[in-house]
Order: C-alpha cells, then structure tokens, then sequence
C-alpha cells in the first residue's frame, strides 16, 4: 500500500469511494468534495492521505484540518479535526484505518493542536460520526476518542406562514447597508464561526439573499440564514440534497440578540425562512447541527439524522 498526500488528480475515485461506501446515506458531489477537502485553506495536507494498492487503486482517506487563516475572526487555534476517515469495506482490519489515523494526529500535533474533533471544522461534511455507524463509533473509541453528545439534522416540509410582528420587520438583505449591519451585528454578537462562515459567503459572491434579517426599528437584533440549490456555495443543509428529487432548502445558523430574546422572535424568523424557502420552490428543509429538537418541532421538524460528537485530547 502506497500512502500519499491526497491530490486533486484523484477526486473522481475519492467520490467514487465515498458513494460506494455511505453514499446511500450522504451522497458526494464532485463540486461538494472539492470546495470542502480541496478549496478550504485550513486543510492540513501533511496530515491528508490517500491510500493506493498494488493495482493502482483508491482504497482509503484521510483529511485533516488545523485553522490556519489570518483575519479578524476569532476561532479556536488549538483545535484541529478530522474531516472524513473512510477506508474501502474489503481492505479493513488491515490496519489501513489506523495508520491514517496515526498519520492524520502526528500531523496536528505537530501543529500544535491540543484537541481533535471528528467533523466540525470548517467546510465540514459531518458535526460528529453519524450515529447509525456503530462499528466506527467503537473503532474511534477504542483508540482514545471520547463520546460528547448527540447532534441532529432534523426535517420539516410544513408549509409555514409569516407570523405577523408589529414591533419588528423580518426580511431577507435587499441593500449593501444590510450587509454591512449584518457583519457588524455577528461580529459583536456571535464573533467566532458564524461571522466566519458569512465573510465567506460574501467572499465568494453570495448577494445576500441567503440571509434574513430581523430589524427592530432599523437596527439588526437577529439573523437566519436560508439556503437551497440554487445558493452560490453548497451550504451545509443542503450537502444531502441528492436524496430529494424535489429539491431541498435548508435553515441555519439562527441567532438572535440576548436582549431580543424571549418575546417569539426565534420562532417568527424560522416561519419566515420556511415561507421564504418554499416562495423559492424547496418543499423540504433541513435544520442541520442542532440539540434544539423541541423548539424546532413547534414548525413541525423532527430529527432525520443523528451525529455522535467525538473528541481526543493531545
């Protein structure tokens, strides 16, 4: 077996791979793959590998991440995360999984990472290892990884009308001045990955329709972020849209103000966004990465998928 930095030559065999492997369960694109494994800079390729037998075959990968941009957002430097561990079914228990992993560690130690998540980093696929897959549960927990919890991607298709709010206007960015309002107000509010994730949607041409902002005479006191196929990135709650024939829209992040909170303004903006997204023709929404599974199903939501959070200290 040949261990090598994984490269862009081989994306094709690594969605290959993928599909073989999960993707009844979380089918990979091409676009999905390269914009999250191989355009994210925060990749760490010393600790990223792809695994090629004797006849010239894709049979495992590993995709390491360690934050590496210099900018005003504050996120984490001390966490680094493995994105994705997958190894063909006949070439397990060969120790392929476990030299990857050990590759994959010694990189972002060297990196001064003091812990590791599985999933959750930036331009992620997974907040943790989904829950039906037991056997790669008890494989990362027999190598010193600890069991943090329980995430959700829940589902709702209720066809959700606009509360009516007198004090506050609920609306998606229709003006520059929005967009400024909306940094300002994430960057105080919720400094960190959000403010992270939206500089990025901008970055790469997003016009703001994907944001909706909740107002209070003219000032931001809430956000929620919508998104569908037809978004200039694919968003999150939307990687697993091949499962709908009829398309998927998705919802999150959603933060509001502590000083707005309390008064049915979360509410007000998740029916808002559900009205929105099926204005733009996406009968089914996905809520990714979230505990919240009784708020959520006061719009009908329930949960669709599971995720195990996992972490290791160094």
């Amino acid at each position: 077996m040949n261990y090598e930095q994984i490269s862009l030559d081989r994306v094709d065999d690594m969605v290959k791979l993928w599909n073989q492997e999960i993707g009844t369960d979380f089918p990979m694109r091409k676009k999905l793959l390269i914009q999250n494994s191989f355009k994210d800079c925060n990749v760490l390729m010393e600790g990223s590998f792809q695994v090629i037998n004797e006849n010239g075959e894709l049979v495992g990968l590993v995709i390491s991440k360690k934050y590496a941009e210099l900018n005003e957002v504050e996120l984490n430097h001390s966490l680094g995360w493995i994105q994705v561990l997958l190894v063909k079914k006949s070439n397990r228990n060969k120790g392929i999984g476990t030299e990857l992993l050990k590759r994959a560690e010694t990189a972002l130690s060297a990196k001064d990472a003091k812990k590791i998540l599985l999933g959750k980093d930036v331009w992620h696929y997974f907040p943790g290892i989904p829950d039906q897959y037991g056997y790669v549960k008890s494989w990362f927990e027999s190598r010193g990884y600890h069991f943090d919890g329980i995430e959700y991607d829940l589902l709702t298709e209720e066809k959700s009308n606009k509360l009516q709010l007198t004090d506050v206007s609920i609306a998606p960015i229709a003006e520059k001045e929005d967009v400024t309002q909306l940094l300002s107000f994430l960057h105080h509010i919720f400094p960190g990955r959000w403010e992270y994730e939206a500089i990025k949607y901008f970055q790469h041409g997003g016009s703001g329709k994907e944001f909706i902002l909740l107002k209070k005479k003219d000032k931001v006191i809430g956000f929620c972020r919508a998104n569908g196929s037809d978004s200039p990135q694919i968003a999150q709650n939307v990687y697993w849209a091949p499962l709908f024939e009829d398309g998927l829209g998705g919802i999150g992040p959603l933060g509001l103000d502590p000083e707005a909170r309390g008064n049915g303004y979360g509410l007000a903006i998740v029916k808002a966004a559900i009205a929105y997204l099926g204005q733009r023709g996406f009968k089914h929404v996905i809520i990714d990465w979230t505990r919240l599974v009784n708020f959520y199903e006061k719009v009908g939501a329930h949960p669709w998928k599971a995720y195990a959070t996992y972490s290791k200290n160094l």
